[in-house]
Parts: structure tokens; C-alpha cells; sequence
């Protein structure tokens, strides 16, 4: 009887300590919940409002039904923006990734003044975007910028990269390999993380340097390359600083992603509603293609414990 009566106050014991906890787990979290409910589920609920909606900010929306799908049909800059961020993205990422792990699997060596280098290469990615986007409007100037100049010794003549339609988004891609710092430093601790003794079992069973990279190294740092694939891609959906800052869009629309088009519809032809409905089309097609990569995934990716 004895014991029964202490195994219930122990029993209620854990469960004051379990509601205590929960209380105090909510308290700490609330500034996360509320900042999620209020700044991100909260304007995504309304935006499904107001893609029925005809609202220029001054007066009250006004209801127009299916007039925004239609002129999402009847747009054909909305075709355009999309090709030029599926350029971007389906050129731009796997470059990125192939800089980032580059420069990472150089970083990973013993080399002197290792720190220094990791920061160095590091640090372009802390830089605002703006004044990036400004020392590279220098950068490209076809007359007197330093890309330019450097071509110019190897013979190659002057390109007007960011006036010339077809040179302005490989310009872009080329800008956004300056950016890579956080995609090196995730697979450099990616690097860190692989087993030596599986390098080591591999070299004494004969694999040379390209074997034991190609089959140990690769695979064990998989799930990084694709975590940086995800959200590598998310990313170049949302292209809008350098855009917006350096060509506003041009020339001839090649740089108008669709991030800076939504951002013109809303904020300069006031026309929140199609914006709205604009950004749910980009929302669907980062989903259609988060979820086909994770599908993929499981091909490729090894997740196997470490």
C-alpha cells in the first residue's frame, strides 16, 4: 500500500515537472510561434485572399473573381521571368556547388595560413548585398572594369556584360560565385567529418587519390552536396538585389527574374493581387522541385552513420 502511494506522488511528481516544462518551453518559444503566426503564416493567408483581389494599396480590394489567373495567362512577361530564373538556376547552381566544394576540398588541406584563407574566401558573403551589387556594376563596366582588363590580356575584346542581352546572365552566374562562402563552409565541415580510417582502409586496399575521393569521400559527404542542391535552388528563385540594383531588369527584360517582376507588379504598378498570386506560382514550383529532389535523393544521396 505503502509502495502504491509512492509511485502515484512520484507519478504526479513528473507530471508538475512535465507541465512546468512545457510552460517554460513555451514561454522561451513564444517569440518564434508568435514571430511564424504573425509575420509568415499570416501574410500567406492573406495573400490567398487577396489573389482574387484588385488592390492598389490606396483603396479596399475589390473582388474580381479569376481576372488575376487571367492575366497571369495573358502575361508573357511572366514566361519571360520564368525562363530567365530557370537559366539562372539550372546554369548557375551546379556551378556554385562545383566552387563551393572546390574550394573547400583545397581548404581542407594542411596548408599554412589555412584560417586566413577560409576567411578570406569567407567574407565576400558577409558583405551587403547592395554594395556588392554596386562594386560589381564596376567590376563589369565595359570600359574601364577590371573583368575587362584581365580578359583584354588574353586578346578577348571588350563584352558589354551587362548591356549586352546575352552576356548579362552569364555575368549574374559569374557574380554569384563570389556568394559561395556559406555553401564552402557547410561542405567543408562536411569534409571534416569523413572517417579517416575509411580512407585509410581504402588506400591499403590499393584505391588511389581519385578512387578513394570518387568512392569514399563523395558519397559520405552526399547529404551536404544535396543540402546545398535544396537550398541552392530555393535560393536563385529569389534573385532580386542584384537585378534590381544593377539592370532593373534589363536589358530587354533578360535580367527580370521573377522575384524583381513581383516586386514591380506590387510596389510600382500597384497590383498586389496578381503579385500575390505571382509569388504562389513561384511558392508551387520551389515545392514541385524541393519534392522531385528529395524523391531523387534516395538514388544518390547515403545516409549511412558515421
Amino acid at each position: 500500500m505503502t509502495t502504491t502511494t509512492l509511485t502515484r506522488k512520484r507519478s504526479r511528481g513528473m507530471s508538475a515537472i512535465q507541465r512546468r516544462d512545457l510552460r517554460d518551453g513555451l514561454l522561451f518559444s513564444s517569440p518564434f510561434i508568435l514571430g511564424v503566426l504573425i509575420l509568415w503564416i499570416g501574410p500567406m493567408l492573406y495573400s490567398l485572399f487577396l489573389i482574387t483581389q484588385d488592390w492598389n494599396l490606396i483603396r479596399a480590394p475589390r473582388f474580381i473573381g479569376l481576372g488575376n489567373f487571367e492575366r497571369l495567362f495573358d502575361d508573357p512577361l511572366v514566361s519571360k521571368s520564368l525562363s530567365v530564373t530557370a537559366y539562372f538556376t539550372f546554369v548557375g547552381v551546379p556551378l556554385q556547388l562545383l566552387t563551393a566544394f572546390g574550394l573547400a576540398l583545397m581548404l581542407n588541406q594542411p596548408i599554412r595560413g589555412q584560417g586566413l584563407y577560409r576567411t578570406i574566401y569567407y567574407l565576400p558573403a558577409i558583405t551587403p548585398a547592395v554594395a556588392s551589387a554596386v562594386v560589381w556594376v564596376q567590376i563589369l563596366n565595359p570600359e574601364f572594369g577590371v573583368l575587362n582588363s584581365l580578359l583584354g590580356i588574353f586578346g578577348v575584346a571588350p563584352i558589354k556584360w551587362l548591356f549586352d542581352p546575352k552576356a548579362v546572365i552569364p555575368a549574374f552566374i559569374l557574380m554569384s560565385l563570389w556568394f559561395v562562402g556559406p555553401q564552402m563552409i557547410i561542405f567543408l565541415a562536411g569534409l571534416q567529418g569523413v572517417p579517416k580510417e575509411l580512407i585509410e582502409a581504402a588506400e591499403i586496399d590499393g584505391a588511389n587519390s581519385w578512387q578513394r575521393f570518387w568512392k569514399v569521400t563523395v558519397p559520405m559527404v552526399s547529404p551536404i552536396i544535396f543540402f546545398n542542391l535544396v537550398v541552392g535552388i530555393i535560393g536563385s528563385f529569389q534573385v532580386f538585389t542584384s537585378s534590381f540594383v544593377m539592370t532593373r531588369g534589363g536589358p530587354q527584360d533578360s535580367t527580370r527574374f521573377m522575384a524583381l517582376y513581383i516586386y514591380q507588379n506590387a510596389f510600382e504598378y500597384f497590383r498586389m493581387g496578381y503579385a500575390a498570386l505571382l509569388s504562389w506560382v513561384i511558392f508551387v514550383i520551389v515545392m514541385i522541385f524541393t519534392v522531385i529532389q528529395f524523391r531523387l535523393a534516395n538514388n544518390w544521396v547515403y545516409y549511412g552513420e558515421r
